[in-house]
């Protein structure tokens, strides 16, 4: 390797029309530097380091805007791009993850369905286990569950019984926060299993709709904001 040896994976140079130009499976150098003896990463320039990065605000021209979807009136943020370009892809999966990365998680719980899509990622770079929290009747063994409102109507959440023991420390990870329904469920689900919800981590927040109010001071960590 030209990068020299490295423990447990190499670095490999990829091509790509953005500024995010190493990765170890998808994490990007930025990233990947701040785990502590995972990994020791080549020296650079800080000028060569700030050029392996790319910058939030480039990510987020990637998240589309689509007016009067899916109700008049109602602007819906398309991250599908952003998922499609694999290297914004995998500096906002690192964006999100360096945030705890000294917080010791020991599990990360993904909500149905986008929160998948960001969750495993998340878990796999902090080394932690990930726990998917599903619809009703999706789950195959013994679950929690959890009824929420919607605009029109309700639903329900699921998780197993043993998917969280007491005083783990948990993240949990979806792709927006806005009125904060679905996460406060989430969450009364990890507080029912006994878990210690350290924040909960969106790609995107809405904060006009006042999503953190249902969250009961749960701290709320996310990378863009409408």
């Amino acid at each position: 390797s030209p990068y020299g040896h490295l423990r447990r994976s190499g670095w490999r140079k990829v091509s790509s029309s953005s500024n995010c130009r190493f990765r170890r499976f998808g994490y990007s150098a930025s990233f990947i530097s701040v785990f502590h003896g995972l990994v020791n990463p080549p020296t650079t320039s800080s000028q060569e380091a700030s050029s392996l990065v790319m910058s939030t605000e480039s990510m987020q021209d990637l998240i589309r805007s689509i007016p009067d979807y899916p109700n008049p009136g109602v602007t819906f943020r398309d991250i599908t791009p952003l998922l499609g370009d694999g290297p914004a892809f995998s500096e906002a999966i690192a964006k999100i993850a360096e945030r705890f990365v000294d917080a010791n998680i020991q599990r990360v719980i993904g909500v149905e369905a986008r929160g998948f899509i960001l969750g495993a990622p998340i878990a796999v770079a902090l080394n932690a286990g990930f726990v998917p929290v599903r619809k009703a009747g999706k789950l195959p063994w013994a679950v929690v569950r959890e009824e929420y409102d919607l605009e029109y109507g309700s639903d329900k959440l699921e998780i197993h019984r043993d998917a969280i023991h007491p005083g783990e420390r948990i993240l949990v990870v979806d792709d927006v926060l806005a009125t904060g329904g679905t996460a406060a469920a989430t969450c009364r689900l990890v507080s029912a299993l006994g878990g210690d919800i350290v924040a909960l981590a969106v790609l995107i927040e809405l904060p006009f709709l006042e999503g953190r109010a249902k969250l009961d001071g749960i701290a709320v960590k996310s990378l863009f904001s409408y």
